[in-house]
This record gives structure tokens, C-alpha cells and sequence, in this order.
């Protein structure tokens, strides 16, 4: 509950309402390899935004018949958001970029591992298998990876890059919006990981063998996707951001190592 009112204070913001007008006026000026970045980067955060979308519903529909009444009034606000940062990425392509086109061309082998497979079939896995296991290996996959890891560096990089520039203030603000509503998703997935940790200590092994599984590919997209450039654009550094990446999951994964340790013991 504390999650959801917290959505209802913080997480009520128009993409539509956010004046993107400077952005044209900045994105001009950049130079080629400033816009191929900033390009690809829209492109994969736009593209994941909307993977995100459809892929949480299994887990609201398993929720709900599970009776968690005060996790599905969040995981309501969850899903508005998602819908929310694809819209914004959105409007920055068409409005600012001005690519209306084909982006796939931006998604590396890891990428397309993650989201168009790992992503969707751990979730989709829902449907026919709601155990306590399925949703551990589910919410390592979304929360854990896709937004712990992921989004969340990918939009700290993306700021840092504006925002030591002085550049596109609109496409800044939304940032630190979506910045802002992917702390509370990420929050969630922590909670729900302790609680099944908690109740079962067995399926820290499940959540342990995923992470394991997951965080490789996605430290692959995040070096996959500085790759092209040399030096990086912006003065970005790669071992920043793997840095940021595995510090962030670190600490994360703690919390939930130590819902094991405080499960009640079984006689």
C-alpha cells in the first residue's frame, strides 16, 4: 500500500504535457554520433517500454487470484505507467528525432534475447503455471534484470549524458519521471521476491539460478550497445555503467538473501 499511494502522489504525469519544443533546437546541433546514440537508445527504451506493457499482465492476473488485494492495486498503477513511458519514448522519435521508421536495426543479440524471448516466455509462463517458482523466475526476469538492471542504467546514463550538457531539458524531465516510477516498480519487485523467499527459503535457489542466468545478458546489451562507438559520445564511460549495473543488483539481491535468512524455521 505504501507503493501505491506513493503512485498515486508522485506517478500522476502527462507525456503529452511535457514541452519538448528546445529538444528540436538542441537535437539539431548534435553532432552525428551524439544523435546515432541518443537515437538508439529511444529506439530500445521505446521498444522495451512496450514489451514491458504487454508482458505484466499474466503476473496481475496471478496476483488478483491469489486474493493480494493491496499488490494489485499498485501492479494497476504499474501497468498505467509502462503505458505512459511508451508514449513519451514515442512522441521523442516522432516529435524530436523525427524517425518514424524501422528501428529493430538498434537491437543487438543480447537485447533481443532478453526481451523477445527471456522476457516474455518467464511471464507468459504465468498462465499455465502460477507456483510460487514460476513467479520467482518471472520477477527475477522483469523487476530484477529487465528493470533493475536494464532501465535503470540505461535511464541514469541517458540523463547523465543530458544533463551534463545542458541538453533537451524536456526529454530530461521525463526521464527523471520515469526514473522516478521505476524505483517504486523495482521496490515491488524486491517486496514480492522476499515474500515468496520468505515463505519458502527453497526458492532462493530458483531466484539465485535465474539472476545468475539473466545478469550476464544483460551486462552483454549494456557493452553491446557502446560497441559502435569509440570514443563514446557524451564522455560516457562503459565501466561506469557496469559499475552502476552490478551495484545497484548487489545490494538488491542482498535484501533478498536476507528474506531467506529471516523465514521462520520448520520444525
Amino acid at each position: 500500500m505504501r507503493l501505491y499511494r506513493k503512485a498515486k502522489r508522485l506517478g500522476i504525469w502527462d507525456p503529452a504535457a511535457i514541452d519538448l519544443g528546445r529538444d528540436v533546437e538542441d537535437w539539431r546541433r548534435l553532432s552525428d554520433d551524439e544523435r546515432d546514440l541518443l537515437l538508439r537508445a529511444t529506439a530500445l527504451f521505446q521498444a522495451g517500454e512496450e514489451s514491458v506493457v504487454h508482458d505484466l499482465v499474466p503476473l496481475m492476473l496471478v496476483i488478483a487470484r491469489e486474493g493480494r488485494l493491496e499488490e494489485e492495486l499498485f501492479l494497476t498503477t504499474f501497468l498505467f505507467e509502462e503505458a505512459k513511458h511508451t508514449e513519451f519514448f514515442r512522441r521523442v522519435l516522432d516529435e524530436v528525432v523525427g524517425e518514424p521508421g524501422d528501428l529493430t536495426r538498434f537491437e543487438t543479440p543480447s537485447y533481443r534475447a532478453i526481451f523477445y524471448e527471456e522476457l516474455p516466455a518467464a511471464m507468459g509462463a504465468l498462465l499455465d503455471d502460477p507456483s510460487p517458482a514460476a513467479q520467482a523466475r518471472a520477477l527475477v526476469t522483469y523487476n530484477m534484470i529487465v528493470e533493475g538492471v536494464l532501465a535503470e542504467t540505461g535511464y541514469h546514463g541517458y540523463f547523465a549524458a543530458l544533463a551534463r550538457q545542458g541538453l533537451m531539458p524536456g526529454l530530461q524531465k521525463g526521464l527523471a519521471l520515469l526514473k522516478r516510477d521505476e524505483s517504486r516498480h523495482i521496490g515491488y519487485g524486491v517486496y514480492a521476491l522476499s515474500r515468496l523467499v520468505r515463505a519458502d527459503p527453497a526458492l532462493w535457489d530458483v531466484v539465485e539460478a535465474r539472476m545468475s542466468e539473466l545478469l550476464p545478458q544483460a551486462v552483454g546489451v549494456v557493452e553491446e550497445t557502446f560497441a559502435p562507438y569509440d570514443p563514446v559520445p557524451f564522455g560516457l564511460e562503459l565501466g561506469e555503467f557496469v559499475a552502476y549495473a552490478t551495484g545497484k543488483f548487489q545490494k538488491r539481491y542482498a535484501r533478498i538473501e536476507r528474506a531467506r535468512e529471516t523465514a521462520p524455521k520448520t520444525a
